[in-house]
């Protein structure tokens, strides 16, 4: 065994490969910055008032968001990656993805007046901004302490629903001071009760949306009740969830 390690050979391979593992560990941060370049491609859409356009480069975003995790665990980052911070990094990345990219839709929307699109925008950047810092923004059980800043969805919306200006701005205050409260919201992946219809209803969802981005937001009525149903359903989870533990 001594001769084994003492041998140039075997030494070259092991330095070799410990190589090829912190090349591939260091992709996986190029993987998840990625999504701030997706968020460009998005915001640039915005700008030329592409708003289907505009959330398919979102879309495509949280795909990446929702996959990165696991490239990251199974190439264990943290070990031969570790002079970046994979947490930081994204978090920054969903700051832009999430946030700053949806308000600036929102403004480029022109569906109200420019001031009104312009103060909302102000308050969801604002908010958000002190969300993201929060130390308790997850509950031991996975689900989130507060809206979770999920504004791409919540432009979605407004954008497909098109409601009074005044409705949409109280929904913007209401959910922006929903971030500092108690209140819990389901993570649709990580969360155990219902998981399965949560999952089911997910799915669904998501093939309304991409209907909807494909119709470049122009939406049926059908697939409008479907979005907004099941997204009343998320909303409710954190009721449940309140009243099974009140039960218990």
């Amino acid at each position: 065994m001594a001769e084994a390690k003492d041998n140039p050979k075997h030494s070259k391979n092991a330095h070799m490969g410990s190589r090829s593992y912190r090349y591939r560990a260091f992709s996986v941060h190029v993987f998840t910055a990625s999504g701030a370049a997706i968020a460009f491609l998005s915001l640039t859409a915005a700008i030329e008032h592409q708003m289907g356009l505009a959330f398919a480069w979102l879309g495509l975003a949280l795909l990446v968001d929702g996959i990165d995790g696991s490239f990251a665990r199974a190439w264990a980052v943290k070990t031969y990656a570790p002079q970046l911070s994979g947490d930081v990094l994204d978090l920054v990345v969903d700051y832009v993805t999430y946030v700053f990219v949806p308000a600036v839709i929102l403004l480029m929307s022109g569906i109200y007046p420019h001031w009104l699109l312009a103060t909302q925008g102000a308050i969801i950047v604002l908010s958000a901004a002190l969300y993201f810092a929060s130390n308790t923004m997850k509950t031991d059980d996975y689900w989130f302490r507060g809206f979770p800043a999920v504004w791409n969805l919540v432009v979605f919306l407004i954008l497909v629903f098109n409601p009074p200006a005044i409705i949409a701005t109280v929904a913007v205050i209401g959910l922006a001071l929903a971030q500092a409260s108690n209140f819990t919201f389901v993570h649709p992946v990580r969360v155990k009760m219902l998981r399965p219809l949560t999952l089911t209803l997910l799915v669904v969802w998501s093939g309304a949306g991409i209907l909807a981005i494909v119709e470049d937001m122009k939406v049926d009525p059908t697939t409008q009740w479907v979005l907004g149903l099941i997204g009343f359903y998320f909303l409710v989870l954190g009721l449940l969830r309140r009243e099974k533990q009140s039960a218990a």
